[in-house]
């Protein structure tokens, strides 16, 4: 052994094993840099056609006048998609997040929790248009409040759920135990140690969660066309018996007729769409960043 050492027989396999090492990262590095640069590009790409597109067909119409058949304005369809996501999301907040707090901090394993997270998580994959068929089997016909904003919003509201109740669950577990413990240990009751401090704590995630929810909600087509239905009129302010416009179906539909006027309104509507989403994420990121600014 001394002989192969002295002879450099014994040094020769570690750089051999170094030298793969080193091509193996570099083989790697470039193919998470090409994934990277994909995925950048494949969505500057996406953006770049919506906004070229959009923002040219954006006029003052587009804000102020209803649509008319295939022309006209989007002012109805902006204000149902508001309404139908903001009533769904009012709904859906209160019970998710109530939910992600019982598994998160009152489950402790047991039979009630395991069967939610099993449900939650085949609520996720169910097809966006099996819960439109639901909506419109369950409200529409046998309730019998026709197409409408309600119908439409607590089908949305279903579909959020599971979102904002898993997103909760993991913010919460995220939050050390410690912190919990000092926070019982200075006399505060459960309900105070959930509403000052672990709710605070976890507000990032719980926030993330609500916020992919209201941007699936705003962009989703198939159960609106069950419960919702579309109308050409601006809401008047019922909750049943009475269908409600909204973007997505602009997009939807417009986009394959014929006529140039109806292309400008599924142009700006998908425009509108991704500025909804884009401004919301924003917002959120700069509210959450002044937050821990001040709480640091």
């Amino acid at each position: 052994m001394i002989d192969n050492i002295l002879t450099g027989k014994l040094s020769a396999k570690p750089s051999v094993l170094l030298l793969k090492r080193r091509w193996m990262s570099r083989f790697w590095w470039f193919v998470t840099g090409l994934s990277l640069f994909i995925l950048g590009f494949s969505l500057l790409y996406l953006l770049g056609f919506v906004f070229f597109h959009g923002a040219g067909a954006l006029t003052l119409k587009t804000f102020t006048e209803d649509t008319q058949g295939i022309a006209g304005g989007l002012r109805n369809a902006i204000v149902g998609s508001l309404l139908i996501s903001g009533l769904a999301l009012a709904m859906a907040i209160p019970v998710g997040v109530s939910a992600g707090i019982y598994l998160a901090e009152y489950d402790y394993g047991r039979l009630v929790g395991r069967v939610a997270r099993f449900m939650s998580d085949v609520l996720v994959g169910v097809p966006s248009i099996i819960l439109g068929y639901f909506g419109y089997i369950t409200m529409v016909v046998y309730l019998g409040w026709k197409f409408s904003l309600l119908a439409a919003s607590i089908t949305l509201a279903i579909m959020m759920l599971p979102y904002i109740a898993r997103t909760t669950e993991m913010a919460l577990r995220e939050v050390p135990h410690t912190v919990r413990e000092s926070a019982y240990a200075l006399g505060a009751g459960e309900g105070r140690v959930m509403l000052r401090i672990m709710l605070p704590a976890g507000r990032t995630g719980i926030l993330t969660g609500i916020l992919l929810s209201l941007s699936i909600s705003l962009g989703e087509t198939a159960p609106l066309i069950y419960t919702a239905n579309w109308s050409n009129y601006m809401w008047e302010g019922h909750f049943t018996n009475e269908p409600v416009s909204y973007l997505t179906y602009v997009i939807w539909s417009y986009i394959g007729e014929p006529y140039t006027s109806a292309h400008r309104l599924a142009y700006a509507a998908a425009f509108l769409i991704v500025f909804m989403v884009l401004g919301i994420n924003v917002i959120a990121r700069y509210v959450l960043r002044n937050k821990s600014g001040h709480h640091h």
